[in-house]
């Protein structure tokens, strides 16, 4: 659904620019007086109208969606990666590299026995 959402979000918005840059400014009717042409293509009343309900109506969607994305974006997954991994799992000993000299692992001293004691003589009397 967020995808979706997205897409249409994204043909919105690009639509609602172009059609933002259709519209004829406030000082295009000074262009008018040295023989510019009336638009009839939308109608005798020009582009200003038509223009102005799709604008409006474009905005509403976008500002729907943005409200819709913004919305789904504040929700948090409640789990993560770190959540199903196993903890009864035995951890792997680390692999040497190929191509690396193999290092000396240093061995346990083995236990020295102590040394004897001598017994004592028994003292005569």
């Amino acid at each position: 659904m967020i995808i979706a959402v997205t897409i249409i979000h994204i043909i919105v918005s690009i639509g609602l620019i172009l059609v933002v840059l259709l519209q004829t400014g406030k000082g295009a009717e000074m262009g008018a007086v040295f023989g510019g042409s009336s638009s009839t293509i939308f109608g005798s009343s020009g582009a200003g109208n038509f223009l102005t309900r799709l604008t409006t109506g474009m905005a509403i969607v976008f500002m729907i969606t943005s409200l819709t994305l913004g919305y789904f974006s504040g929700r948090h997954s409640s789990t993560s990666v770190f959540d199903t991994r196993s903890e009864s799992a035995p951890a792997k000993p680390a692999q040497p590299i190929p191509g690396t000299p193999p290092q000396a692992i240093p061995s346990p001293a083995p236990a020295q026995p102590a040394p004897a004691q001598p017994t004592p003589a028994p003292q005569k009397k």
